[in-house]
């Protein structure tokens, strides 16, 4: 009898293969201690050379067999192998504290994933806490005498299956045999789940017990549209899955067509359909997925893997990089996005009770302006190679965005006086994800240069529940009515002032959420390159004046299933 697991659909595709289990042996270490500090540095040495050696390897096979991009997941695990500072602090503690290597190693990665453990689901940052957690398997692997799971060692069409999958797991992958994804953590952003939409690999992530359900060898089908896995499915559900993958196929084939096409309802309503990107490798899937421009660069990523803050010399070059690669497409930059649940180790915060609604973001930038200022200022010296528009983040008062324009004012015109080029036409404008904001839009609407609705943030704030807290998860809904409301209000107030507004959340992918947002008025929707062409097909399948009436009704339900019954009663192409 088959047994069905639900999870997030990390990646589209439907495939059905046998499993392969990629589980790794207990690796968990005690408190131990050792009276003998030089063998303990001799075998963390060791440790440290064999997997430097080893994690080389995978680099170059990665580069060889998958491309650039794919051996790029391991930069992260080598720079922290060569870091002298770690080696120092590990070797300190065996001298001083006489500990194991094992259980040296254990305490430093500890320490430093206290700082990044908890990254945001829909930000980069957490790259680094997923490269300390791989070196550190694989030190303690070689300590221990014990082996990995070895991806190259499958040798048939097979769906891994794994409590987690790490960035030197990725790199390993033989593209003729990886048939699918399934994990019982995870989630939609997580680094594997990028790769999975880069290789086009079916991915369903946070099962939370796929390892102990499958067994090695087991017929799955992994639905990546619907997050659902099929453990030894019968005759006819396979059937009926295969059915399913044929008619992908076509779909993706159909929305292929559309990669450097517009954006354009039936009654001829422009849109943008636009990117998320977070480093220059993203741009390139953005442009290769038909992209109308970039909605969101997360510049946190120039500031992730050093343990300083980036010159402005590299800051531009960085940007301009962008810039040129949109070839004059808009390409809108949030300045530095920290805080909360985002730390960075080049610069101390305090510690608070409740971060999400503390010291980060914007209010970091104007309490140190040390910090926004050369971010600016490389920002205006890149903008004279394409198309720039800055956001700021978190804007709670409309205090607040004047103080950041001053400053941006203030930079361009030094930048002027020193005879740099400066472009006249950047816009200007807010991330608007603070519920007191989008009250207030009507006023922020007189002084910005455009919205961007951060629904992410937007909905958590608006239902007090933190969406990375699976208790409170439930309350996290794009289309209860509350949301819907405040959403439309953000876009009538910019619109009665000529102001455009565009949305980068995980709303502005969501196809359900897509014909509301169109007979809202939304000009631009910002997402994961992988959803571009899906939500172009729709938009142009849809009449904005035929959705008007099922706008009212929405922002009237009582509740999101009320929403979601009537979009698929009233709009059939969902349904497809």
């Amino acid at each position: 009898m088959s047994a069905l697991l639900n999870g997030l659909a990390a990646s589209n595709g439907i495939s059905i293969a046998p499993a392969y289990l990629l589980v790794g042996p207990d690796l968990s270490v005690n408190q131990q201690y050792s009276v003998n500090e030089n063998h303990e540095v001799k075998r963390l040495h060791d440790s440290f050379a064999l997997t430097l050696n080893e994690v080389q390897a995978i680099h170059q096979h990665a580069h060889a067999t998958l491309g650039k991009r794919a051996a790029a997941v391991v930069d992260d695990q080598l720079a922290i192998l060569k870091d002298r500072s770690l080696h120092a602090e590990i070797i300190e503690k065996i001298n001083q504290e006489h500990l194991t290597a094992e259980w040296a190693i254990k305490k430093t990665a500890n320490d430093r994933l206290k700082v990044l453990e908890k990254m945001n689901d829909n930000d980069y940052l957490s790259s680094r806490a997923t490269a300390i957690k791989d070196v550190t398997k694989r030190i303690l692997s070689h300590l221990m005498g014990v082996k990995l799971p070895d991806p190259t060692q499958l040798d048939h069409r097979a769906i891994f299956v794994a409590q987690n999958i790490t960035p030197t797991d990725t790199a390993q992958f033989d593209r003729r045999f990886v048939a699918g994804l399934v994990t019982d953590e995870g989630g939609r952003t997580s680094h594997f789940t990028i790769m999975s939409k880069t290789l086009a690999l079916p991915a369903v992530v946070g099962t939370q017990n796929a390892t102990e359900v499958i067994n090695d060898g087991d017929l799955l089908i992994v639905d990546g549209i619907h997050g659902k896995v099929i453990v030894r499915p019968s005759t006819e559900e396979v059937d009926h899955y295969q059915r399913l993958a044929a008619q992908f196929t076509r779909e993706q084939h159909e929305w292929g067509a559309l990669k450097d096409e517009q954006t354009v309802s039936t009654d001829g309503r422009h849109f943008k359909v636009v990117a998320n990107v977070g480093t220059l490798a993203d741009v390139v899937d953005a442009r290769q997925n038909g992209a109308e421009g970039i909605g969101l660069v997360r510049s946190e990523f120039l500031y992730a893997r050093d343990d300083h803050f980036p010159s402005e010399n590299k800051q531009t070059k960085a940007y301009k990089q962008f810039l040129t690669e949109m070839a004059g497409q808009r390409v809108v930059v949030r300045t530095l996005d920290i805080g909360g649940d985002k730390k960075l180790g080049s610069l101390n915060l305090p510690q608070e009770n409740n971060p999400f609604l503390g010291f980060r973001a914007i209010r970091i930038g104007l309490a140190k302006p040390e910090i926004l200022r050369p971010q600016l200022r490389a920002l205006l010296r890149s903008s004279v190679y394409g198309q720039l528009a800055i956001m700021f983040p978190m804007i709670a008062t409309i205090e607040e965005f004047r103080q950041a324009r001053q400053i941006l004012d203030e930079e361009r015109q030094r930048l002027i006086d020193e005879g740099v080029s400066v472009a006249d036409d950047i816009e200007v404008g807010m991330m608007l994800e603070i519920p007191s904001s989008a009250v207030m839009a009507d006023v922020f609407a007189r002084e910005v240069d455009f919205f961007s609705i951060g629904s992410n943030d937007l909905i958590q704030y608006l239902f007090a529940a933190d969406r990375g807290n699976s208790q409170v998860a439930y309350l996290y809904q794009e289309l209860h009515p509350a949301v819907l409301r405040l959403v439309k209000q953000v876009i009538d107030a910019a619109h009665a002032e000529g102001k455009w507004v565009s949305m980068c959340g995980e709303m502005a992918g969501n196809p359900l959420a897509t014909p509301l947002l169109m007979a809202m008025g939304l000009d631009e929707f910002s997402m994961n390159s992988s959803n571009i062409l899906h939500i172009r097909s729709l938009i142009n399948q849809l009449n904005t004046r035929q959705l008007q009436p099922l706008v009212h009704k929405a922002i009237n339900a009582a509740t999101a299933a009320e929403v979601e019954q009537m979009i698929r009663q009233e709009v059939p192409q969902i349904l497809k």
